[in-house]
C-alpha cells in the first residue's frame, strides 16, 4: 500500500486496505529509541498478522495550545518525523493537528472517536506513561478499560534506559542544547541531521581559504551554537562527504539575528547553490565565539579542520 504522509486529520484517512490496523500513538518527536520500542511493536504485530502498521502523532506540540508563551520546541518537523517513521517501516502516518476542539475530547470518548475514522482499529500501542483525553485525564488503566468495550487490544511499552536513565525527548533536547551531540545520537538511534538548500553567500569563507556551503536552517529546537564535525550528502551525491560546520550567528564577520549552518567540506565539494543537502552531526568541537580579528578566526578554522579530520580518521 502507498504510504500516507502528512495526513492532517483522522477524517482525511481513506483508501486503507480492509485489514486490521495496528496503531502506535504518541508525539514521537525525534523518533528516538524509546519511541521505536512502541512503533516497532506495532510494525511487528502488523507483519505477523497481515495487518497495517500505523502511527497517530500530533502537530503542533500540545504545549503550543496550552502554554503558547513557552511551548516545547520540537526537534524535527512533521515532514521529517513522517520520513523517519516511514523508514522504520510504518505503512500509514497520521499527523493529527492538535486543535482546541481535539484537546477537549473526553478520555472516555477517545476510542469511539478513533473508531469512527479507523473502523478496523485492532490494537493500540503506547508508552506506559502515555496520557490522553481532556486534561490528560486518561492513563493506561482507563485505556485498557475503554478498549475492552470497543474490541480493541492495548500494548504498552516500558520506558527504555540508556546508561541508567530513561530515554526521552526531553533528554535528547537537553543534549542538543548542550552540544552533547554524541550522547544525543546514542539515544536517537541515528545520527542527528539538518537539511536545507545551499544558498549563495558573501564568499567570506572562500576569501579566508575555507569555502563553505551556506544553508539557512532554523529548527524550533536549536542545537548549541558552535563548530561540529559533520558528514554531508545530497540526492545527487555518490556518498557522504566529511566536513566541519559552524552553526550560529557568525559574530566575528557578520553578527546576525538568524542562525545559519555553514559547512566546509574536507576535500573536493560536489555541492553548489540550489542543491538540497543533508548534514549529519557527529561531534561537537567548540562553542561559537567572537574573535578579535579575521586572522584569529582563520587560524582557529584551520585548527577546527585539523581536529575534524583527525576525528573522522579515528572513526574510519
Amino acid at each position: 500500500m502507498a504510504l500516507q504522509l502528512q495526513v492532517n486529520h483522522l477524517s482525511e484517512v481513506s483508501g486503507l486496505p480492509p485489514k486490521p490496523l495496528h496503531l502506535a500513538i504518541g508525539m514521537f518527536d525525534g523518533v528516538h529509541l524509546g519511541h521505536r520500542a512502541v512503533v516497532d511493536a506495532a510494525i511487528q504485530s502488523a507483519r505477523r498478522s497481515g495487518g497495517i502498521a500505523g502511527v497517530l502523532t500530533f502537530w503542533p506540540h500540545p504545549s503550543a495550545l496550552f502554554r503558547p508563551e513557552n511551548p516545547t520546541r520540537l526537534m524535527v518537523s512533521a515532514a521529517i518525523k513522517g520520513r523517519l517513521l516511514a523508514a522504520a517501516g510504518v505503512d500509514v502516518v497520521i499527523s493529527q493537528r492538535f486543535t482546541q476542539e481535539f484537546s477537549e475530547i473526553e478520555a472516555e470518548e477517545f476510542l469511539p472517536y478513533l473508531k469512527r475514522y479507523l473502523p478496523r482499529l485492532s490494537t493500540i500501542y503506547v508508552g506506559e506513561n502515555w496520557k490522553f483525553g481532556r486534561g490528560r485525564r486518561g492513563d493506561i488503566g482507563l485505556l485498557l478499560t475503554e478498549a475492552k468495550k470497543h474490541g480493541v487490544a492495548v500494548v504498552s511499552a516500558q520506558r527504555i534506559n540508556h546508561n541508567g536513565e530513561a530515554i526521552s525527548s526531553t533528554r535528547v533536547r537537553e543534549y542538543l542544547e548542550a552540544g552533547a551531540i554524541e550522547e544525543a545520537n546514542a539515544i536517537l538511534g541515528y545520527t542527528y541531521f539538518a537539511e536545507g538548500v545551499v544558498t549563495p553567500g558573501k564568499a567570506l569563507g572562500r576569501d579566508l581559504g575555507f569555502p563553505t556551503l551556506n544553508i539557512p536552517w532554523d529548527p524550533e529546537l536549536r542545537p548549541r551554537y558552535g563548530v561540529y564535525v559533520v558528514r554531508v550528502s545530497g540526492p545527487k551525491s555518490a556518498g557522504k562527504y566529511p566536513g566541519v560546520a559552524n552553526y550560529g550567528l557568525r559574530p566575528t564577520v557578520e553578527q546576525s539575528d538568524q542562525p545559519r549552518l555553514e559547512v566546509h567540506v574536507l576535500g573536493p565539494c560536489p555541492f553548489a547553490g540550489g542543491d538540497t543537502v543533508q548534514v549529519e552531526w557527529l561531534k561537537f568541537l567548540r562553542p561559537e565565539m567572537k574573535f578579535g580579528s579575521v586572522g584569529e578566526l582563520t587560524a582557529q578554522i584551520a585548527k577546527d579542520r585539523a581536529e575534524a579530520d583527525a576525528f573522522l580518521k579515528s572513526e574510519a
